[in-house]
């Protein structure tokens, strides 16, 4: 969390009861931690074990991890965007532009045979 710069104040906690395979135990007990980063508003809900404690640590987790996901998501589209434009400002090779250059002559001729026979 310090790495990601995430503060305490910056999240929301509440403890909500589970829901779910577990039995009574599980359904009277507020065990599952709801865990929301305010700035972004990702919301991240956990049941994983049946301690407040650990579901409160699981919690964080995933959260610092959805948030690492979302930055570096916005870091590989802007990457991609870059690529996509040095590809397209890229001069094609010599081999790659005749053979390009023959597909289509050949799909040419291909669309000549099709038509009609002329008549004269």
């Amino acid at each position: 969390m310090q790495a990601l710069e995430i503060e305490d104040a910056q999240l929301e906690e509440k403890f909500v009861i589970g829901s779910g395979r577990g039995g009574q135990k599980l359904q009277k007990t507020a065990s599952c931690v709801y865990l929301k980063h305010i700035p972004t508003g990702i919301v991240v809900k956990c049941q994983a074990e049946r301690s407040r404690q650990s579901n409160r640590y699981f919690a964080r987790r995933r959260l610092c991890e959805k948030l690492e996901a979302q930055r570096n998501l916005k870091q590989t589209k802007e990457k991609q965007q870059a690529d996509k434009i040095r590809r397209q400002k890229k001069r094609r090779s010599r081999r790659s532009k005749q053979k390009m250059l023959d597909d289509k002559h050949h799909q040419s001729t291909v669309k000549k045979r099709r038509r009609k026979p002329e008549t004269e």
